[in-house]
Formats: C-alpha cells, sequence, structure tokens
C-alpha cells in the first residue's frame, strides 16, 4: 500500500496542478495570439492526459488494495470513507469527460466552450485531491460515525489547504526545474522561456503560502493530535518554554538532541504563538502508542528543509524581478531552477510520511490499530515485488514519454485543416 501510494501521489499532484497550468497558457494565448502560446497549452494538455492515465491505473489498484489488505478496516469504517471516495469518483469520471473535449475539442466547439472545459478539468483535478483528503483527514481525526459527519473531521480544513497547495507547488517547481534545465542547453528556445515565466510566479506563490498553511496545521496538531506534534519534533519532555531543534539526532532515552541546533521557546511559539507554553511531549502517552518517533522527524525534517529552500527561491525571484522588472533567467538562476525542481516532490512525498507515519499505531487514531485493520493473509511478498516491478515500469514509461513530449514541444508541427497547428 505504501508503495503504492508513493507512486500515485505524484500522478495524483500533477493531475491537480497541470490543468490549471495549461489554462492558464491558453488564456495568454488568447491574450496574445502568440502561436508558442498555444502550442505550450497543447503539449501541457498532452501531459496531462498521460499523467491522468497512469494516475488512473494506479489509483484503480489503490481501490483494490484497500479491501484485499485492509478488510477490518473496511468492514468498520467503509460507510464514513465510501462517501468522500465516491464523491472523488464523480470528480474523476467529470475530469475525464472534459479533459476529452478540451484535448479533441479545439476547433469543433466554440473557444469559450473549449476554455471552459479546460477549467472543469483543473476544478475536477482539485475536487478530486478535496475529496480524497477528506478520507485521510478522518483517519487522522475522526469527528464522527455519520457518514456525512465523518467527512467533515477537525482537521479537514487545515489538510485539504496544504495538500492543494503541495500539489500547485510540486508541480510548479517541476515545470520550472525542467524548463530551466532546457534553456540551459539552448537559450533560444523561446517557447521554454515562456513555459518558465507562466510556472515560476505559480511556483513562488504556493512556496510562500505553503509555510503559511503550514504554521496553521502544526498549532491544530499541537491541540488536536499532540502526540503527532511531539513525534515530528522528538519532544520527549512535557514543558514549557520548549525548544525547537533543527537538525542532529534526538535520543529517544534521555530526550537530548546530538548535532542539532536549539533556538529555545520556538516550539512552543509554532505550537501555540507563546514562548511560555507547554508543549506536551512523548511522555504523556503509552510507549507502544508512540509513532516510529525517528523516521517522524526525519520526514518532517526533510519536508521542512525542502520547503524553507523553495519559499527562500520565491523570495530571491520576486527580489530580483522587482528590481530587474524581467524573469530572472541568467545562468545562474537556471542552475539555481534545476536544483530546485525535484524538492516540491520532495517535500510532498515527506509531508505524507509524516502524516502516515505519525498516525501509527493507528490505521483510524483512537478507533482502530494497524496491526488489527491489516489482512492477516501471509503471502504478500509476491504481490508486493509483482506491483513494485509494475510501477517502476509503468514510471520509465511516463518519463520517456514526458522527457519527448518536452524536447519535442517546440518543433513545428503540420497544420490540420483548420489550419491551427495539432
Amino acid at each position: 500500500m505504501g508503495i503504492s501510494l508513493a507512486f500515485h501521489i505524484v500522478f495524483a499532484a500533477a493531475g491537480v496542478a497541470l490543468p490549471a497550468l495549461m489554462v492558464i497558457a491558453d488564456l495568454v494565448y488568447r491574450r496574445t495570439r502568440d502561436p508558442e502560446y498555444l502550442r505550450l497549452s497543447k503539449q501541457l494538455a498532452k501531459g496531462t492526459s498521460i499523467l491522468f492515465a497512469v494516475g488512473a491505473v494506479s489509483g484503480t489498484v489503490l481501490s483494490f488494495e484497500l479491501g484485499l489488505l485492509w478488510p477490518e478496516f473496511m468492514g468498520r469504517f467503509g460507510q464514513m470513507i465510501g462517501l468522500p471516495f465516491a464523491l472523488e469518483g464523480f470528480a474523476f469520471f467529470t475530469e475525464a469527460i472534459f479533459l476529452g473535449i478540451y484535448l479533441y475539442g479545439r476547433d469543433k466547439v466554440s473557444p469559450r466552450l473549449h476554455l471552459l472545459s479546460g477549467v472543469v478539468v483543473a476544478v475536477s483535478g482539485a475536487a478530486s485531491a478535496f475529496f480524497v483528503t477528506l478520507a485521510n483527514a478522518f483517519m487522522n481525526g475522526p469527528g464522527g460515525t455519520d457518514p456525512i459527519a465523518a467527512m467533515w473531521s477537525p482537521s479537514w480544513p487545515y489538510q485539504v489547504v496544504h495538500v492543494l497547495l503541495a500539489s500547485y507547488q510540486a508541480t510548479a517547481w517541476a515545470m520550472v526545474g525542467t524548463h530551466g534545465f532546457i534553456l540551459l542547453r539552448d537559450r533560444r528556445r523561446t517557447l521554454h522561456r515562456k513555459a518558465l515565466a507562466i510556472a515560476l510566479p505559480v511556483a513562488c506563490l504556493t512556496a510562500l503560502a505553503q509555510p503559511l498553511s503550514g504554521d496553521r496545521s502544526a498549532k491544530h496538531i499541537a491541540v488536536a493530535q499532540p502526540l503527532k506534534l511531539a513525534a515530528a519534533e522528538a519532544h520527549l519532555h512535557t514543558a514549557p518554554h520548549a525548544a525547537l531543534h533543527v537538525g542532529g539526532v534526538p535520543d529517544l532515552e534521555t530526550g537530548a538532541f546530538h548535532g542539532a541546533v536549539a533556538i529555545p521557546g520556538a516550539l512552543s511559539f509554532l505550537a501555540h504563538g507563546d514562548f511560555d507554553a507547554t508543549v506536551t511531549g512523548l511522555d504523556a502517552f503509552p510507549r507502544d502508542e508512540w509513532p516510529p518517533v525517528v523516521a517522524v522527524r526525519t520526514a518532517f525534517q526533510v519536508m521542512v528543509g525542502a520547503g524553507s529552500a523553495m519559499a527562500l527561491a520565491a523570495l530571491a525571484v520576486i527580489a530580483a524581478m522587482l528590481r530587474r522588472r524581467r524573469l530572472p533567467d541568467g545562468r545562474r538562476w537556471l542552475l539555481a531552477f534545476v536544483a530546485l525542481g525535484p524538492l516540491g516532490f520532495v517535500s510532498l512525498e515527506a509531508g505524507w510520511l509524516v502524516t502516515e507515519w505519525g498516525r501509527q499505531p493507528w490505521t483510524v487514531r483512537g478507533l482502530l490499530r494497524t496491526a488489527d485493520a491489516v489482512t492477516p493473509f501471509p503471502y504478500k511478498a509476491a504481490p508486493f515485488w509483482l506491483f513494485t516491478i509494475v510501477y517502476l515500469f509503468l514510471g520509465a514509461a511516463v518519463v520517456y514519454l514526458l522527457a519527448r513530449q518536452i524536447s519535442h514541444a517546440d518543433e513545428p508541427h503540420p497544420p490540420t485543416a483548420s489550419g491551427h497547428a495539432v
């Protein structure tokens, strides 16, 4: 299940954000009539269709795994998570229908309807992520046993905003890194410069908004899921004026940190908005309910580190654009963009691990332990390796197809009967 989700989350996030970038390129084309923006919107539409197809395959596998690997979970809580997943299915089919209209209806429907179909694809992708996140929010902090009440658990506003921002941020930075790499090799490829100009503002805005969302989430978790916050910070002892430790290795027996930078009172402030507030530690909970603390903290540090790097880069980009009144595209900037490109998805995967590992040993926090939810079927190694091989093959195929799409994006295409390039 972990391998399946780690693979699927990449395509799900890109499926949320890429249609929005596609619509932005289309809007710029309609305003400027620059044919390169038209070509760019078409290439983004093709990329969306590739990611949509692979995401549909991995999502179908996940739906089977829920029933096969977690029979007790589905037996007890299927009706609670069934409603958001059913609504996600409607969003999925809506996205599929309107993606077909956008891909093949450019010269067959009115321009407004064609653009509207792209908007519906973007909104449907976001709606899919919204409904799936509602199910995960229920698992992290169940808000009731009624299916409607279960959809709106206490943590849903924080998780939904964080997930959606992460999807746009990861995809935009990946696009920035990709087109920055191409421009490093050949600065004359103007389509890629325009793609960079579309993706970079989205990347910067989301990189600055995400820390604000993360701060709201941390303050909520400090109250609603204090054990998860204690694990994420490896905070052993309940105490006021708690220090924030950056880096280093925690000693879970003594609560000391080796090689960390300590900021006195910072954890209290981040958790409760008060430097002298008391932060609940791991010692307030039975040892058998602790998550894997070192793993959770490591993933949390990776997430925060990658997010901070993107936020600082966003501030630098905005300062450079305000000073120079143009897109920063010098060689050093392009090298920086290439280095920053993967960090969005690194942060996304690390954040997902914090969410899932931090909930352990529970599948539904406080109600169902993971050991009780999982199937007793003993022969899971064979399907594990089978699915791993399948995902590696699909991943390689996607990388090849997208690389081919991107590398040939600015090559001329033969005109259609209507006179437009295909």
